[in-house]
């Protein structure tokens, strides 16, 4: 285990065999502080603190979510576990839309499949995760529009299009400005004018 500035990470490369499910449990009977977020990221676990900046972003995605398809319709999740193609990829993504009628595995999991949207709200020493293996697993996976939100790069960035491993188009739009996914499955723009950064 190492320990980090603003992380705590776990490699777990030795344990190629163990399923998710395992690490997931063994997860919960740690002493994970408050206030922290797991994933597993790529056979790592990754323990990241949430700020206020965060969560104050995630909502204003939620509310943009709710508002364009209902509060009581729309399938909206956040820090829910689903696990991703890709060699032990669990993953809690900030925001994750799912589509109308997506129903859980035999398992009680939500399934990749389902979702039509994901929302990462960028932390200081998880970036490179959400620019990189995340953003690798959501294009395998297909999911059609994934929103990457940066408060220390003040801008969104916006990846739609999967194919082959990849998204091929690629968005940015500064903090202050409209997110325009209007051509998207989502078929929205949300304002950006509230978005916190440092």
């Amino acid at each position: 285990m190492t320990v980090l500035e603003d992380r705590i990470e776990i490699d777990m490369a030795d344990e190629n065999t163990k399923p998710l499910d395992e690490w997931f449990e063994r997860l919960e009977r740690l002493p994970v502080p408050e206030g922290y977020k797991v994933e597993i990221v790529g056979g790592n676990i990754f323990m990241t603190p949430q700020r206020d900046i965060h969560w104050e972003t995630i909502r204003e995605i939620l509310w943009a979510l709710e508002d364009h398809f209902g509060r009581r319709s729309a399938r909206v999740f956040s820090d829910v576990r689903v696990d991703f193609p890709g060699h032990l990829n669990g993953f809690c993504p900030d925001v994750a839309k799912f589509r109308e009628g997506a129903t859980k595995d035999e398992e009680g999991r939500w399934r990749y499949k389902d979702i039509e949207f994901v929302g990462e709200v960028i932390s200081k020493g998880t970036a490179p995760n959400d620019y990189g293996p995340k953003k690798t697993a959501y294009a395998v996976a297909e999911i059609p529009v994934y929103l990457i939100a940066d408060p220390y790069k003040r801008r969104c960035t916006v990846y739609t299009e999967p194919k082959d491993g990849d998204y091929r188009s690629e968005l940015r739009v500064a903090y202050g400005s409209t997110v325009d996914m209007t051509t998207t499955a989502l078929g929205l723009t949300f304002k950006t004018d509230h978005f916190p950064h440092d």
